[in-house]
Parts: C-alpha cells; structure tokens; sequence
C-alpha cells in the first residue's frame, strides 16, 4: 500500500488514533489496545480501500469506532462521509472526533442503517459509495442499504478472508480487490458492488 497523505492528514491521523485510545479505556470502543496493532487493524486497513472511494457522498454503514469513515474522511477532504452507527456510545466519540479534528466533510447518525432516510429539500438523498467493514454479511449490508443506493451507487465491502458470493437480486459483484496492508499478516480483501 502505498499512500501519500498531507502533513495535517498524518497529524490528524495521529489525533485520532490518541482519542481512540483514550475513549476505548472507558467505552470499550475497540478489542484492539496495543497501538501498533491499532495503527495496522485500524489506521492502514481503513486507508487500504482508499484508492476505491471515488467522489461524492460516502456512507460508512456501522462505522463502530469510525472505522473505515473517519480516517477515509482525513484522507478524502473533498468527500462528503456520513458516519452511521446505532451505538449512542459510538456515535457520540464520533461527534467528539468530528469536533476536535474539525472534519467539516463528515456527518455523525446515531440511528440504525435500515432506518435511515435522508432529505435535502424534500429530495431522497443517496449515496454514490456505501462502506462497509465488519458490519453485517454481504447480503445483510446490501437489504440493510438498498433503500440508500441509485443505480451507480458502488458498494464496497471489506472483508478478511474472501466470501464473494452476491446472492440479492439486483446486485452484482463487479470486482474483487485484494488489499495488502502494512504490518498484517491476514488476508484482507474489498468486494465492489453495483446495482444491476
């Protein structure tokens, strides 16, 4: 993986992975503790989709501790990213991420995903990517979202070890993509979705 990211995007990268840290010792945010792990696990799995997020608006469906969103949303100034989660608890260390890194592209949801209808002006909004990491199966992201994608939306999956099976009608698997992540030795892979 290689990725060039902005001196104030590795600081803020830094930031967030102390808030991390910090939060998790009270909220259980994360099973991770050791900081190197932290910075493989989290901080350079998350980027490691970066290459495929494309532009637009991003959702991060079950973002937990804002994994993949908040360190994609440092990368990807230029993106818009809606961090959802149904965890108070979660959500609320997203909000105070989102303030002390001042993240003005990301926008906190405590609520859960199947019940989420955005509007701008009365309009339905939708998401041109949909992210997922360790949120659900692929068929339940895929049901638990529909409501969310139009027909270019690109859904992308992370997943460890490869399960490429799409079995929802009106989805079709468009490619796999295996990512090689610094300092990890397991199997990492990202589906990418679309809208048949």
């Amino acid at each position: 993986m290689d990725i060039e990211l902005p001196v104030d995007a590795r600081q803020k990268l830094i930031e967030y992975l102390s808030l991390l840290r910090h939060w998790n010792r009270v909220y259980n945010l994360t099973a991770i503790r050791d900081r190197g792990e932290m910075v493989s696990k989290h901080l350079l799995d998350s980027l490691a989709v970066l290459p495929y997020v494309g532009h637009g608006r991003a959702l991060d469906a079950g973002s937990g501790a804002g994994l993949p969103g908040i360190p994609l949303a440092i990368a990807r100034p230029d993106v818009d990213f809606v961090l959802i989660d149904s965890s108070a608890k979660k959500t609320r260390f997203l909000t105070q991420v989102k303030i002390t890194l001042k993240l003005g592209n990301v926008v906190v949801v405590n609520q859960r995903v199947e019940a989420y209808s955005p509007m701008m002006d009365d309009h339905r909004i939708y998401f041109d990517a949909v992210i997922a990491r360790a949120f659900a199966t692929t068929r339940g992201i895929l049901q638990n979202t529909a409501h969310l994608h139009k027909p270019e939306t690109r859904i992308l999956i992370m997943q460890g070890r490869l399960d490429p099976v799409v079995d929802v009608p009106g989805y079709a698997l468009q490619r796999i993509h295996r990512l090689n992540v610094y300092g990890l030795d397991a199997e990492r892979h990202l589906l990418e979705i679309e809208k048949t």
